[in-house]
């Protein structure tokens, strides 16, 4: 059984049921908070970095017994801005001396891109990249408090591509305060010659604790009506697709075997190990999240103190329905019978949950296989919070 926290437990040995996993860093670094973040984020402090590293570094040595005769499959820096901090990426990656082949992605923003940053990485084995674009209209990236440009974010990528980075992944965003359809369309249409070969689709959320929520007054009048938000939504779905790349999961779209091995690992139920503070882990069931302070994470692992600030062990049926709204955002879908043989066997409600989800053709069936219909695909929530 597996145990977290109290009395130094955390650090005894685990046992991990599954054969492949994957590691997550949280590098919270940032010149400066964008006002709709609700990540765990920090000033770009030299200091914080050498004791984060530090932290790191030995948080993994102890946890580095777990994974033998596991095989890693993808590694992921995420923040924050990680290509603020390449000494410690490198120094990461030297001390892990993972597998050639696995992906290894790092996050960044186009402003802080350069030639130099960029052979370091992919000299320390970083495989992939993601930009945090959000999009190509400069009055909207005013409007979202960015700190580049759209020439800037072209630049970025065309740079990275140069310098030997094939497997290049952006971030847009849509249902930006102030966006027109005319916006958008021009915004898809700058990216057909760019070498970008997977993309993330997000519509702008009011986060809780941000400062676009405290403004959601001043700001929601401006943000496009449903109807506008769901035409924009199908056309970006159709205009990627013309542009090859086809949308493989809710809010993801790949050219060729170019989709997210790490992001897949999240929605097929893998085990992943988060480090760094505030990231998250799900291991055997249970998912727990460290704690979301940089100076309480280092404490905690330098003195083998309890790491977390949230954890939950979740019951046979509480797996089965998570796992099941979870992998049914890829548009593959699920084969039952396979689901059954790894998670269980489908409890007594979920079969009349998937019967009415189908009569409302928000999920169709062929065989044993169930997935999001065109419908579905665009009311994912409704989905997820019907099974769950």
């Amino acid at each position: 059984m597996i145990k977290i926290d109290g009395n130094g437990a955390y650090w005894k040995t685990l046992i991990l049921m599954d054969g492949e996993y994957s590691l997550y860093f949280h590098l919270p670094f940032c010149k400066r908070r964008c006002p709709y973040c609700h990540f765990y984020v920090r000033g770009d402090r030299e200091k914080e970095k050498d004791a984060l590293l530090k932290a790191l570094l030995l948080h993994y040595s102890r946890l580095k017994s777990q994974f033998a005769h596991k095989r890693l499959l993808s590694i992921y820096f995420g923040g924050g801005t990680p290509t603020l901090f390449i000494e410690g990426i490198n120094r990461i990656l030297s001390h892990i001396n993972p597998p050639r082949n696995i992906e290894i992605t790092v996050e960044g923003n186009p402003e802080d891109i350069t030639g130099e940053k960029l052979q370091q990485l992919r000299a320390a084995g970083v495989n992939r990249l993601s930009l945090g674009v959000q999009s190509l209209d400069d009055t909207l990236l005013s409007h979202l408090g960015r700190n580049h440009s759209s020439a800037n974010a072209v630049e970025a990528i065309e740079t990275a591509y140069a310098k030997g980075f094939e497997n290049i992944t952006i971030d847009l965003m849509y249902d930006i305060p102030h966006m027109t359809m005319g916006i958008w369309q021009d915004t898809l249409q700058q990216l057909e010659p760019l070498p970008v070969k997977h993309l993330s689709l997000y519509n702008l959320t009011f986060e809780p604790g941000t400062s676009f929520a405290r403004r959601q007054a001043q700001l929601k009048p401006h943000v496009p009506r449903e109807g506008t938000s769901v035409a924009m939504l199908k056309y970006g779905v159709d205009r990627l697709k013309q542009l090859g790349m086809q949308r493989y999961e809710i809010s993801a779209f790949a050219k060729n075997n170019f989709q997210s091995c790490h992001n897949r690992g999240y929605w097929e139920g893998r085990t992943f190990w988060g480090l760094g503070p505030s990231a998250c882990s799900y291991v055997e069931g249970v998912r727990f999240r460290n704690i979301s302070n940089l100076h309480a994470y280092v404490k905690a692992v330098t003195h083998s103190l309890p790491l977390h600030d949230f954890k939950k062990g979740l019951s046979q049926e509480e797996r089965w329905k998570e796992h099941l709204a979870i992998h049914l955002r890829l548009l593959e879908g699920v084969d039952l019978v396979h689901f059954e043989k790894r998670w269980g066997q489908l409890p007594r409600d979920t079969e009349s949950t998937l019967q009415q989800l189908i009569k409302e053709k928000l999920l169709s069936k062929r065989g044993s296989r169930i997935r999001l219909s065109y419908k579905g695909a665009l009311f994912y929530d409704t989905v997820a919070t019907a099974i769950i």
